[in-house]
This record gives C-alpha cells, sequence and structure tokens, in this order.
C-alpha cells in the first residue's frame, strides 16, 4: 500500500515538472507534421513547370492548404478544451499520409488543391493538442517548453524543401511518396504521448488550482490585448507568406538560378528560423513577452527594407538576419496569449495558430495576384513595409513574468 501510494506521489509530483522526454518528443512529432508541410511550397517550381499553373494559381493552392488548416483550428481547440482527446493527433497525422500519397499522384489544379487540403485538415487537428501538450509537460517554463516545441516545426520547415531537392526535384512527383515514411515515424511517436497524456490528464483532474492567473485584467482589455496580437500575426505571417511561397521564384527570377539552387538559398533562411524560435521562447521568459514580440515585429523592419535591393550574397545575409528576428516572436506570442486567457490553452492554441495560417493562406493568395499583374519583385518592395506594423506592440500590457 505504502509503495502505491509513493508511485502516485511521484506521479504527482511530475505534473509540476518540466518534463523534457515529452517535449523533445512532441517537438520531434512537430518536425514530421511541419515537414509534411514543408512539401507543398517545395513542391511549387516543379507543379508550375508540369501543369503551366500561373502565380495566382499557385497562391490559390496556398490559401487551400492553408485554409484547411486556420479555419478548424479554434474549433478543435475549443471542443478539446471541454473534451480533451489524447488521440486525436493520431487522426490528424492519418489524414496528412493520405495527402501525401494523393499529391504524388496528382495531375489537375483540383487534384492538387485537395491533396493539400487534406493536409492542412491534418496539420488542423495535430497543432492545438499539441501546444496544450507542451504547456502541460513545461512545468511551468512555458517559453522554453514553446520554443522547444516550434523549433521541431521549424527544423521540418527547413528540412522539407532541402529533402524536396535532394529526392524529388532530380526525379519525378512521384518521390514524393517517400515522405509517407515521416508520417508512419510521427503516428508511432504521437501514439506513445497519447498515452502519457492520457496518464497526465487523470492525475490532473484530480488536482486544484491548474491554472495561475498572470494578470488582474478586465476582459475588455484581454480582449484588446488579443486584437493587438493578432494584428502583430497579420503583420508577421502576411510578410511570411511572400518569403515562405515565393523567395525560390523571387531568386530564381532576379538572379537566374535553378530550381535547386534556389532550394538551398531557402534552407539558408529557414535554419535561421529556427535559430530565432530557439532564442525567442527562454527570453520571453527571462525578460518579458512583450520586449521580444515588440523586438521581433518591429526589429525585422529596417533589413525587410533593405532586401529587395541587395545582390545574392547580401540576400542571404540579410535573411538570415530576418529570419532568426522574426521568428523569434512567435513562441512568445502564443504564451502570452495563453498566459492571458489560461483556462482555455486549446481554444486560445487553435485560434492562434489558425489564424496565423489563415494570414499565410490570404497573403499568399493576393500576393500571388499580384505577382501575376506586377512582378515577384515588386511584391518584395510592396511587403518590406509591413513589419512596420509591429509598432502596435506599445499597446500590449505587461505580464508577471513567473
Amino acid at each position: 500500500m505504502a509503495s502505491e501510494t509513493s508511485i502516485l506521489e511521484n506521479k504527482s509530483e511530475s505534473v509540476q515538472k518540466t518534463i523534457f522526454s515529452i517535449l523533445f518528443s512532441i517537438s520531434f512529432a512537430h518536425l514530421l507534421n511541419d515537414l509534411i508541410q514543408a512539401i507543398i511550397p517545395s513542391v511549387y517550381p516543379i507543379l508550375k513547370q508540369s501543369y503551366n499553373l500561373s502565380f495566382s494559381q499557385i497562391g490559390l493552392i496556398t490559401f487551400a492548404f492553408q485554409f484547411s488548416a486556420s479555419i478548424l483550428q479554434p474549433f478543435v481547440g475549443y471542443y478539446t478544451d471541454k473534451y480533451p482527446k489524447p488521440f486525436s493527433q493520431v487522426y490528424g497525422m492519418l489524414f496528412s499520409m493520405a495527402g501525401i500519397v494523393s499529391l504524388s499522384f496528382a495531375s489537375t489544379f483540383y487534384w492538387i488543391v485537395l491533396s493539400v487540403v487534406l493536409i492542412g485538415t491534418g496539420s488542423a487537428i495535430f497543432h492545438p493538442e499539441s501546444a496544450r501538450i507542451s504547456n502541460l509537460a513545461s512545468g511551468g517554463k512555458r517559453g522554453l517548453a514553446q520554443s522547444i516545441f516550434q523549433v521541431g516545426g521549424n527544423l521540418g520547415s527547413a528540412l522539407g524543401p532541402l529533402l524536396v531537392a535532394l529526392i524529388v526535384v532530380p526525379n519525378s512527383q512521384k518521390y514524393i511518396l517517400w515522405f509517407v515514411i515521416a508520417a508512419v515515424i510521427a503516428l508511432g511517436i504521437i501514439s506513445k504521448i497519447a498515452f502519457w497524456y492520457r496518464d497526465h490528464l487523470e492525475l490532473r483532474n484530480n488536482k486544484k488550482g491548474e491554472f495561475v492567473n498572470f494578470h488582474n485584467l478586465s476582459k475588455s482589455k484581454v480582449k484588446f490585448a488579443i486584437g493587438v496580437l493578432l494584428i502583430l500575426i497579420f503583420s508577421k505571417f502576411f510578410y511570411s507568406a511572400s518569403l515562405s511561397t515565393y523567395y525560390t521564384f523571387y531568386i530564381i527570377e532576379k538572379f537566374n538560378l535553378s530550381i535547386q539552387q534556389a532550394q538551398f538559398h531557402m534552407f539558408i533562411y529557414l535554419i535561421a528560423y529556427v535559430l530565432g524560435t530557439v532564442i525567442g521562447g527562454p527570453l520571453g521568459d527571462k525578460f518579458g513577452r512583450k520586449y521580444i514580440i515588440w523586438f521581433s515585429v518591429f526589429g525585422a523592419a529596417p533589413f525587410a527594407l533593405l532586401l529587395p535591393y541587395a545582390n545574392l550574397f547580401y540576400t542571404d545575409v540579410l535573411m538570415i538576419i530576418i529570419g532568426i528576428i522574426i521568428s523569434s516572436a512567435f513562441p512568445a506570442i502564443i504564451v502570452y496569449a495563453q498566459e492571458l486567457v489560461p483556462k482555455k490553452l486549446g481554444m486560445v492554441s487553435g485560434l492562434f495558430y489558425g489564424f496565423a495560417f489563415g494570414m499565410g493562406a490570404l497573403g499568399s493568395a493576393l500576393l500571388g495576384v499580384l505577382a501575376d499583374a506586377t512582378s515577384i519583385q515588386y511584391v518584395y518592395h510592396v511587403c518590406s513595409f509591413l513589419p512596420l506594423m509591429g509598432i502596435i506592440c506599445y499597446f500590449l500590457p505587461n505580464l508577471k513574468k513567473k
């Protein structure tokens, strides 16, 4: 009896500790999930060439993917706040796997759209619950936990173009099937996490005082702060859409690069994005999330304004700086939003992930139309002004550090 009590006490204490095994596992699952997502923009040059697609159609493909990923996330989060589903991520990964298989054989514009919608649906199911798991396993180090979680996704996004350049570009579209291996590995990891999540929820349901108040703000001030954060998400992800969707086209056109060369330059930017994510969360824990958000969004502005005028070498240099600065905000934004509404982790995580995907979708579609009407280089001149919107961070209230 004493030994059983001891086991229960140890399990209960684990609720309060930072569980790095779970954090790194969910981060690796995030890597594989976003690696699958990264296939979509990475194969755009191949699809455009094979099926004679316009930039507007490329933008609509991105819109279909990111809209399906965005519109479902707040609803998934809202539902799982009330009725937690530890194994829901398994179903999400099955959607993504179906999307990979479909995309490898897609031969028409509408078939491509259907394929990316399947991957987007899988992503919508994956992110809200994953963000909740990273929060639950954080042991109070929410910024660090969110950075570990985010860095997996960003690393997956960085590896996607590199693997497509090595596997798909030299061969054919059907080689996308190789990425089913990533989905199978992810299913194994997610299944293992699901059992921990189920047991953890049982322990936490028996504890009182689960939620911590990080502020004494009125409901109207909380809503205002969330509104400011959503404007920042608009600025950040609308600009990021110009980088993730059209950067390879931009440097191919401006510097006369091959598709494979352009993918390697894209990889440089995405690795910088990973580094920024690693830095952002812990700095937010230490100095306050408001200041990290301010620096990240507004601080990228001078470098974004210089980008359209740089040669290839300095384009890489500026993209490294922009990637590090602009990516440091998202972990801080997510945790700041979770601390504003600590009792609705799934809903608020789904809202912000969903809105981020939605702004990326809208940005990709509108910028594709603009690129067809003008030029891809003109798009980068216009988008260079978007980070200036970061000045709105001034209106964010300060929250407690601990």
